[in-house]
């Protein structure tokens, strides 16, 4: 099983530091924002970084990236379509990447929407998926269409269900409370609020969580389901002909939620 530790950064960023198969020791940081995190954590549990994972372009995923590149020396990985700090392997969908230090490797989607060139590292049971897919929720629609995140949350929907979810951001009961009033007769989603609710009244991260547990509580993964197609039409005040159209009236709502 893939061992992930998360660093916290700001006010709610994760970022993650994936450990080596058989040295625990050295890992790779996905989505370094925060460089001096990642180097206090690097201190104090006595790693050592071989590479960076980079999902976007925005600030809060990229700010540390130059600096640890600096000290360390280490290759970092990112979206082709995107500017990323510093020498960067350009990837994109199907592309595939060994970190040998680690002894893992991980293949590459192509997952726009929030930004253009977003991409998603999936392997191992995992995928990290920066600020697509949230646990009961989706990113911002920054640079994207409806269609296009759409798309990539299909997409990472059709993963195995048992497949953790290392999205980026603490945003999850948030994403709840907005989740009851869009799929308002999901009783998972008020069960998993629950159990989300006693993580964090413990200073818990509430993610990693699951392709299955998404798919049963992620009103954006459920755009299909008539409880959602409703509460879309009731709050958007027209009919919605089809599934991109709920979409984007869910997450128009959400944005103004």
């Amino acid at each position: 099983m893939l061992e992930v530790t998360p660093v916290r950064a700001f006010a709610d960023n994760y970022i993650w530091l994936i450990h080596g198969k058989t040295d625990r020791s050295r890992v790779a940081a996905v989505d370094p924002g925060d460089g001096q995190a990642v180097e206090h954590a690097l201190r104090e549990l006595g790693l050592t970084l071989t590479a960076v994972l980079v999902t976007h372009h925005h600030r809060d995923h990229t700010g540390g990236v130059e600096a640890l590149v600096a000290q360390f020396g280490i290759p970092v990985f990112g979206p082709a379509r995107e500017a990323i700090p510093g020498p960067c392997r350009p990837l994109g969908e199907g592309d595939e990447i060994e970190l040998a230090e680690l002894g893992l490797g991980f293949r590459v989607m192509d997952v726009p929407g929030h930004t253009a060139g977003h991409i998603a590292y999936v392997g191992h049971g995992a995928v990290f998926c920066g600020d697509t897919l949230f646990s009961g929720g989706c990113g911002r629609l920054f640079e994207g269409t409806p269609a296009q995140m759409l798309d990539s949350l299909t997409r990472l929907a059709e993963l195995p269900r048992e497949t953790k979810v290392y999205c980026t951001h603490e945003y999850t009961m948030n994403n709840l409370r907005f989740a009851r009033a869009a799929d308002p007769a999901n009783a998972a989603t008020l069960a998993y609020e629950v159990e989300c609710m006693k993580k964090r009244s413990l200073d818990e991260p509430t993610v990693p969580s699951t392709i299955a547990v998404e798919r049963e509580i992620n009103p954006f993964l459920r755009c299909d389901d008539g409880h959602v197609k409703r509460a879309a039409e009731a709050h958007a005040g027209r009919r919605l002909m089809d599934k991109t159209a709920v979409f984007a009236a869910v997450r128009a709502w959400k944005d103004q939620f």
